[in-house]
């Protein structure tokens, strides 16, 4: 990272590594493993930015309490982030509660292909799901909703007790699609305007107003719940920046058919229809066959553009945005040193940002999603968004520069940059 010119770095921690249980005593060798990181990131002069919590709640509190849809989730979490506080605030200056809040409900309490593998007995059977137990109609807005209670109790916390004396930043980082509608017909201008509140409304409407978007209010009634007073109090300006994950986008058209009430959830409740041949979210998560992700950086742009204009200008990060490549064997091939298409794509979406920047958008940073290979939550080891590369076919798992590694680091010093790899000159 060092030689690369990196001065930023962000990892998250595992609950269970620091509370084996999720709740009670802290393991030692756990808080000084990441004592270790943090100084060795400090000492070459990288910030580490920390995620608390990352698609990884600890076992103990799912066999003890159905994790994510108690709310005694609140409680475990906050006590867990002021352990992280006080061990790392003075060093760590940037935290992050929770990555992708607004999806992890939807993969793990709806559709049922993440932990701990919920959905509608309805959806199991018709999409072939692996769910032995959940209700989609309701769970994924009980979970969502304890999410955003933990997200401001730990906010609360930090704010009241670290960082008057620490000088950090808290907040949140969201996945954030772009949703284009698929025709300028007023049905699917408002369809794409709906999906966005489901899925970047659904936390941000809270944080800014204390409240879910109208929108939701209406198509999803009485399973939608609702914030006490005092709730609401301490969620409204609960950050200090929103973090945003985007790759791609999707184009939307109004749903046409009124959904059955045996499959009433998430995805239906927006009463969108994606267009394109894969027509219900489902398909897209659950396919065998790996995504496809086009370079659209103006989709981003618009992104930026619509937190401007719609939530005041927050400041923003743009924690995650990278290419995969599929089913390299650096044992065979060669050509995965020179990732041009993984170069390619992140320059475009850097200099995406310029436009949004130069209108006013408050943009602090960018993260290349991601420093090495690594187990990706939906694609495993399938999908390699490194810009270093990792063989794991070795058993000591073999790094090794790819040709965006090289791109990136000569991106960031102020000289500019030409690289060149055998008769291709690439600026």
């Amino acid at each position: 990272m060092h030689d690369m010119g990196l001065d930023a770095y962000r990892f998250s921690i595992s609950w269970s590594r620091i509370i084996p249980n999720g709740r009670g005593s802290v393991n030692p060798e756990g808080v000084q493993y990441y004592n270790n990181l943090i100084d060795e990131l400090k000492k070459y002069g990288i910030e580490p930015h920390v995620t608390l919590l990352h698609f990884d709640l600890p076992q103990a509190l799912e066999d003890e309490y159905s994790g994510l849809l108690s709310p005694k989730i609140v409680e475990d979490f906050t006590a867990y982030a002021d352990v992280c506080f006080r061990e790392f605030g003075d060093r760590v200056k940037y935290w992050i509660t929770v990555n992708e809040p607004n999806i992890e409900p939807i993969l793990g309490h709806d559709l049922g292909i993440f932990p701990p593998n919920h959905c509608s007995s309805s959806l199991a059977s018709a999409y072939g799901l692996n769910c032995s137990k959940g209700n989609s109609s309701v769970e994924p807005y009980i979970a969502g909703h304890n999410l955003l209670l933990s997200h401001a109790s730990a906010v609360s916390l930090y704010r009241k007790k670290y960082q008057p004396n620490q000088g950090g930043y808290i907040g949140i980082t969201l996945l954030g699609i772009w949703y284009e509608p698929a025709t300028r017909l007023p049905d699917d201008i408002a369809a794409a305007n709906r999906a966005l509140d489901f899925l970047v409304g659904w936390f941000v409407n809270p944080m800014m107003y204390g409240r879910y978007p109208s929108v939701m209010q209406k198509l999803v009634g009485s399973r939608l719940p609702s914030f006490k007073s005092e709730e609401s109090a301490m969620l409204r300006g609960s950050f200090d920046f929103i973090g945003l994950n985007h790759y791609s986008l999707a184009f939307l058209r109004a749903a046409t058919d009124n959904p059955d009430d045996d499959f009433r959830d998430w995805y239906t409740d927006m009463s969108v229809s994606f267009a394109f041949p894969q027509t219900k979210v489902t398909k897209i998560f659950v396919s065998e066959d790996p995504p496809v992700i086009p370079s659209t950086p103006w989709a981003m742009q618009r992104l930026l553009d619509y937190m401007r204009n719609k939530y005041g200008n927050p400041p923003v990060f743009i924690h995650e945005n990278g290419y995969p490549e599929y089913n390299i064997d650096p044992a065979t091939c060669g050509h995965e040193y020179y990732d041009e298409l993984r170069a390619n794509y992140i320059k475009d979406y850097i200099e995406s940002m310029l436009l949004p920047i130069r209108n006013g958008s408050n943009v602090k940073g960018y993260f290349v999603w991601s420093f090495m290979d690594s187990f990706e939550v939906v694609t495993g080891y399938r999908s390699r968004y490194g810009l270093i590369g990792v063989d794991y076919s070795v058993e000591n798992r073999t790094r090794y520069r790819r040709y965006s590694a090289d791109w990136y680091s000569k991106f960031l010093k102020p000289s500019g940059f030409t690289i060149r790899y055998g008769d291709v000159n690439v600026e």
